[in-house]
Parts: C-alpha cells; structure tokens; sequence
C-alpha cells in the first residue's frame, strides 16, 4: 500500500507549514509538496482604508520584515501621489531597509540555520538550536546576536520602535537623523564588521562537509529576479526588476512596479494558501522564477563596496555559470550582510545625510499606484486602487516567498527522492527535507493569501458526538 509521510510542523521557519511526501508502494517518492496552512486577509482588511495609512497597516503583517512592507507600500502610496521623495529622505529608507535585512539574515542564518550547519543535519533534535550552537560555538553565538542588535537597534534609532516603526509614510521620514543618532550608528560598525567576518570564514570551512546537500537541495536550472541599479549593481530600495534565465540571459529588464502586474502572474494550488508567482509570457509552472540572496547575487555584476566585492568574486566561482544550489542561501546572506553594514556606513558619510527635508506632501493624483523593494527574502511587490477620496478599493501583495513557492516544492521532492529509499528514513534525513525549506527562509505569514472565496464546512455535533446539522460553502 502506498504511504504518506507527513512533517508537521515544518520547524525552524517564521509561520507555520508541513511538508508531505507521498511513497509508492515499493517505499519509492511519488510525489512531495510544501504546505502553507495559514491564511491572512491583508488584502481584503485594507479594503476601505485611507490610502495614507497603508504603510503602517501593511508593516503589521510581520514582525521579521516590517520595514521592507513599510517601504513597499510607501513607495505605492506615493505612486498614487505622483511626488518623489527628498534625497535624504531616500537615503534614509535605504539605511532602514539594509539594517532589517542584516538583522533578518542574522536570523536566519544564525538561530535558524546554523544548528543544522554548525552541529551537524543528524545531531540531537534537543541540542539542534540556537542554545545548542551558542554551548557548541560560543564566539558565532555572539556574533549572531550581536549582528541581529546591530540591525534592530538601527531601525530603533530611525523609528523609535524595533518592531513595527511607524517613521516611513507616504511622501518619506516622519523626521530627520540627528547627529547624535548618526554618531551612535557609526560607533556600532567596527563590531558588525568582526562578526560578519568571522562568520564568514566560518562557513567557509564546513560549506565543504555539505557536498550531498549542496547537490540535491532545489539545486536545478530556473529563472531569477531581483531590482539591478542601471550600473548593474545590487539594489535594496530603488531600482528596476531583471528577469534572467537559467544561463544568466536576460529574459525580461527595467521591470517598473507599474509594470510587475502586466508581466507576473499568480497561480493557485489546492495544497497550499500561498500563491506561486510566474512570468506570464512563459506561462505556469515554466515561468516560475527564485528571488532572494541567491537570485540577487546571481543576477547583479558588482555590489559597489569593496569588501562585498570580493566577496561576491568568490561567490560567483562556486559554479562554472549561475549559483544553482539553493544551499548557497546561506552563502549569500552571510556577503549581503558585509554589504548592508558598508552601504550603511557609505550612506552616513553622505554630506546631506542630516538634511531636514523628508517628506514631500500631497494628496490624490491617481487612482491607482505600484511600489516595490528588495525584502530580505526577495522581491516585495505593493498594488493598490483608490477612489476619489483616497480610500482603498482593491490591494493586491506579491511576496517573496510565493516567488520562491515553487523551487521549494521542487527542492523537496528533489531531496526526499534523494535521502527516502524504500519506504525508509530517518529523523536525520526528514530534517535535511525541512532544510531545503529552511534555505530560502521562507515567511509564511506574509506570503499566504486567498484567491477567491475560500471553501468552508461547518458541523453541529451533539453531546454524544452526532452529526447534527452540516454546512458546505464550496
């Protein structure tokens, strides 16, 4: 007969999800599938709002990224307003957005990711934690957390709230950096860069025990996005979109948040709440495309600060032509982490950095508006409708993690046919399935959303556990 294994929940990931795997007869892999049980309504609790108030809204979805929905929806918003932003304004968010995405990396390769790097895929599920890698590895411990205080105390020092912040609105900043502010920032970065550092090479010398996984974690050819600068730099904030090929060719370039919903579709799959993102002339599933560490760092030719710039050369000689192995997640973060703490030390050497303009002010010009930014996890894009009177009739949200929906569910069944031979497995190798997940760092709290009207059952059951009455909406 055949058999389902089931891994539930799905650990180590910010939300909650399951993995399947489905056996033939003979114990064989027939099949295997990601699972996103939870479902959030943003789109539709927007409905109705005041355009204005869509950023701080929007930052609600999660607590990990809030920053990179707060400049999402920022930038739609001031689409709907037709305005640009001040400069320092600009420079400002950027710094904002690149210490949520060192501190989300820490994260994630530090507490989430490392047990399994660092202790080993088969240790003890009771040591295989972030208390175990700091009792096993006390110097990366606190470098994990030193690198995750250097992001948040930064989004503090701007926002006045680590989680949450409420300082990027349409049109800008609610207020400027003060020197005092600056000074502070400055003073933190010598230490970023040490542990950054010794992160780094400490990857560096067990990347090589991992050559098994390195070849079966959703490690195939597919597409990649990410924003570029015109000077095909890595871009956080600003920029456009590139779609590259499997070879690095350009499918698709200069891919305007007005233009992301003419080129991306969403297609729906009755085992999962989140959508999977496609590029529509290429149609669903061969359009499907990985964002993220790995898309950016594949598609980018330079970073523009030296250190990261070396980093990224080394990057880049893992594989003869792109970087395939979603393994190399880790990797990529670890060098957009040295990137974020050099860009923000460039940004606060800019001589307007404390400029007192930062904010533009206006009302509705359109009724409709697209913004976009890079989220630690990849692309973020905001779409949203408005009446005269600004208020939200229609939002629309394409999150990173539904762009990357499909390489996962690829990259499990790729590694359970790899590790589960007939019918056989262990605890060992159903954490290795779980870590495929765990390389893109999915967030499965901002990425699940409804199409349609979703199914409902409801039952009356008695005391004595009789069916009553039952009611289907399908």
């Amino acid at each position: 007969m055949s058999q389902t294994i089931t891994i539930d929940p799905v650990t180590r990931l910010e939300g909650h999800g399951k993995i399947t795997i489905q056996l033939s007869a003979q114990g064989e892999v027939e099949a295997a599938h990601f699972h996103v049980t939870q479902v959030r309504g943003f789109e539709r609790f927007s409905e109705g709002r005041p355009f204005y108030e869509m950023p701080s809204l929007m930052a609600r979805i999660c607590g990990i990224c809030p920053v990179s929905h707060l400049i999402a929806s920022a930038k739609a918003c001031e689409a709907i307003m037709s305005v640009r932003i001040p400069h320092t304004a600009a420079q400002l968010r950027r710094m904002l957005n690149l210490a949520q995405m060192v501190q989300s990396h820490a994260l994630s390769f530090f507490y989430l990711a490392s047990p399994d790097l660092l202790l080993g895929m088969e240790a003890d599920p009771n040591v295989r934690n972030i208390l175990g890698v700091a009792a096993a590895k006390p110097e990366l411990g606190r470098a994990g957390v030193g690198l995750r205080r250097f992001g948040q105390t930064i989004i503090e020092l701007l926002g006045d709230k680590r989680v949450h912040p409420g300082w990027v609105v349409p049109g800008g900043v609610t207020e400027p950096l003060s020197p005092a502010k600056r000074d502070k920032i400055l003073a933190m970065i010598p230490e970023a860069y040490a542990n950054v550092a010794l992160a780094l090479g400490a990857y560096k010398q067990i990347a090589g025990a991992f050559k098994e996984e390195i070849e079966v974690f959703a490690s195939f050819p597919t597409n990649y996005l990410s924003l570029i600068n015109e000077d095909e730099s890595i871009e956080f904030t600003d920029g456009t979109l590139r779609l590259v090929d499997s070879t690095g060719s350009i499918i698709e370039d200069g891919i305007t948040a007005a233009r992301f919903s003419e080129a991306m579709g969403e297609a729906v799959e009755p085992y999962s709440y989140t959508k999977f993102a496609y590029y529509k002339p290429l149609g669903y599933p061969a359009g499907s495309y990985r964002v993220g560490p790995l898309a950016r760092l594949n598609i980018v030719k330079a970073m523009g600060t030296p250190r990261a710039e070396a980093e990224l050369a080394e990057f880049k000689q893992l594989a003869p032509g792109l970087v395939e192995s979603s393994f190399h997640y880790h990797h990529a973060r670890l060098v957009e982490m040295l990137y974020g703490i050099e860009k923000i030390e460039e940004i606060l050497a800019d001589p307007r950095i404390l400029g007192k303009h930062v904010r533009a002010t206006a009302g509705v010009n359109r009724l409709e508006g697209a913004g976009q930014a890079e989220a630690p996890r990849g692309t973020l894009h905001h779409h949203y409708k408005v009446d005269d009177n600004g208020k939200i009739t229609w939002a629309n949200l394409v999150i990173a993690t539904g762009q990357n929906n499909n390489a996962m569910n690829l990259g499990v069944l790729q590694a359970a046919r790899h590790y589960v031979k007939n019918g056989k497995f262990t605890e060992g190798i159903l954490n290795r399935v779980e870590a495929v997940v765990r390389t893109f760092d999915p967030c499965l709290s901002c990425s699940s959303h409804a199409a349609g009207q979703m199914p409902l059952e409801i039952s009356l059951v008695s005391a004595d556990g009789e069916v009553v009455d039952r009611v289907v909406r399908d």
